[in-house]
């Protein structure tokens, strides 16, 4: 192409075209993969990605295992690390483990892994995932039965690499807040009932799998409810203490995984 002479005459026909270009971009909705389109890049440098799941057993609540506490949790979440953060937080979404754009996203949350199912293929795609530098935390799920239901699926992620407690002094705990009180965070029915456990319960644990260099992959969150203490932020019946820590907890995992 020549130079043009009269460069005051093309530049607003070269603005109207990049911007009918840009008004096409951000017409597409952002069900377009729905429609055939892959999604784009994440405008924002963080999203609550919530992780969708085969129930085990034909598990169902509320049609769904994975979506409970959605979208209120997502909703107290975001503001919550907004307003205690600097980090540039977009809108929530949902993660398929099959799905190409699942690598955008640092961050997968996923509820109820006490009634999750996990076969070979997205086994191996989660794997993929978290050894690519992806970040996931498990919550909601209580008791010794929901524990060995989440133990099959992750064992198919990573047979070999054991799961520990959370050292006091890992970084996940101290990356931004310094997380010292481990106290159990309840859903809100056992709030309201006087007691912080479900099922057989009763101890709280903080545990996670490693990769080979001591960068944690997966918290896990077992014998409590975060999402429940997000869920509930402005409930006057909820216990104020416990989502106070909920987030603590939240912006720690959320400034790690993507440092980490």
């Amino acid at each position: 192409m020549q130079p043009c002479d009269d460069r005051d005459a093309t530049r607003p026909k070269t603005f109207i075209f990049r911007l009918a270009i840009f008004a096409a971009v951000v017409a597409i909705p952002a069900t377009g993969a729905a429609q055939g389109f892959e999604s784009a890049w994440p405008e924002s440098e963080f999203h609550f990605m919530r992780l969708q799941y085969a129930a085990a057993g034909g598990y169902r609540y509320r049609g769904r295992s994975w979506d409970v506490d959605y979208p209120e949790a997502e909703f107290h979440f975001t503001q919550g690390v907004t307003r205690l953060t600097r980090v540039d937080i977009g809108e929530a979404g949902f993660a398929d483990l099959l799905r190409d754009d699942l690598f955008d996203y640092p961050w997968l949350y996923a509820v109820e892994v006490g009634h999750w199912y996990l076969d070979d293929v997205y086994a191996a795609r989660l794997r993929e995932y978290l050894l690519r530098g992806g970040f996931l935390m498990v919550d909601d799920f209580h008791g010794s039965a929901e524990w060995q239901v989440f133990l099959e699926s992750i064992k198919r992620v990573f047979p070999d690499r054991p799961i520990v407690d959370i050292a006091d002094e890992d970084e996940v705990l101290h990356v931004l807040y310094d997380v010292d009180q481990r106290i159990q965070i309840p859903g809100i029915g056992a709030a309201m009932s006087g007691r912080t456990w479900e099922r057989d319960g009763v101890t709280p644990y903080w545990r996670g799998i490693h990769d080979d260099d001591g960068r944690l992959m997966v918290a896990i969150n077992f014998n409590m409810d975060l999402g429940d203490a997000w869920e509930h932020a402005d409930t006057p019946q909820y216990p104020e203490p416990m989502t106070a820590l909920a987030y603590r907890f939240a912006v720690n995992y959320v400034i790690y995984a993507m440092t980490h």
